[in-house]
C-alpha cells in the first residue's frame, strides 16, 4: 500500500498539470459553446428560412457525428486540406465548443419554449419589436430555466475532453498515457486518473446542486 502512495506522490505532479488543462479547456469551451448555443438557437427558431436551415445543418452535422471523429477532423483534415497549422490545444477547444454548442442550442431552445407564449404576445401588443421582446423579457426568463442543464452540460464537456487525448492534447488522460508509456503501470496509473476525474465532478455536482438550490429559492 505504502508504494502505492508513493506512486501517487510521483504522478501527481504531472497529472495535476494535465487536469490543469483539462478545466482551462473546459472553461473556455463552455463560454464560447453559449455563445454558439444562442445564436443557433436563435437561427433555428427565426422565421427566416436560410438561418433556419444553417441551425439545423450544423446540429445535425454535430450530433449525427461521434466527437473523436470531429477531433480528427478538424486537427488533421481541415488543417490538411487547407495546409494550416494550429495546435492540438486550440482544436481541442474548437471541437469542444462547437459540440457543445449544438446541444446547448437545443437546451436554450427548449428553456424559450417553457416561457409563456402570453409574455411576448403581450409585449408586442405593447409595441415592443420582436428581438427587444426576446432580448428583455423572454431570455432572462429561458436563461433562469436552463441553468441546471446548462451547468450539467458542464460536466459533460469536463469528461469529453479525455477523448482529445487521441489528437496529442495534452489534458489529464493524455498526460496518463505517457506516463503508462514510460513505467507501463497502467492499472494503478488509470485508476488514479479515474479517481481524479470522479473527484472534480462530485465537487461540481455539489456547487451545481448549490447554485441551483439557491437559484429556485429566488
Amino acid at each position: 500500500m505504502s508504494s502505492f502512495f508513493e506512486y501517487v506522490g510521483q504522478c501527481m505532479p504531472q497529472l495535476l498539470t494535465g487536469l490543469g488543462l483539462t478545466l482551462q479547456m473546459t472553461i473556455l469551451s463552455l463560454i464560447l459553446a453559449v455563445v454558439i448555443g444562442l445564436v443557433a438557437c436563435l437561427f433555428s427558431i427565426s422565421k427566416v428560412k436560410p438561418l433556419n436551415w444553417i441551425s439545423g445543418i450544423y446540429l445535425s452535422l454535430i450530433r449525427g457525428t461521434p466527437l473523436m471523429v470531429q477531433a480528427f477532423f478538424i486537427y488533421f483534415g481541415i488543417t490538411g486540406a487547407m495546409n494550416i497549422r494550429i495546435t492540438s490545444f486550440t482544436a481541442s477547444i474548437i471541437v469542444l465548443c462547437l459540440n457543445a454548442g449544438a446541444y446547448l442550442s437545443e437546451i436554450f431552445r427548449s428553456g424559450i419554449a417553457a416561457v409563456n407564449k402570453g409574455q411576448m404576445e403581450a409585449a408586442r401588443s405593447l409595441g415592443l419589436p420582436y428581438g427587444v421582446a426576446m432580448r428583455k423579457i423572454i431570455l432572462p426568463q429561458a436563461i433562469r430555466i436552463v441553468i441546471p442543464s446548462v451547468l450539467n452540460q458542464f460536466i459533460i464537456t469536463l469528461k469529453d475532453t479525455s477523448i482529445l487525448s487521441v489528437i496529442g492534447c495534452a489534458e489529464l488522460m493524455r498526460q496518463g498515457q505517457q506516463i503508462v508509456a514510460r513505467n507501463f503501470r497502467s492499472f494503478e496509473t488509470y485508476a488514479i486518473i479515474a479517481i481524479m476525474y470522479y473527484i472534480v465532478v462530485v465537487f461540481l455536482t455539489k456547487v451545481f446542486q448549490i447554485i441551483e438550490r439557491r437559484l429556485a429559492n429566488k
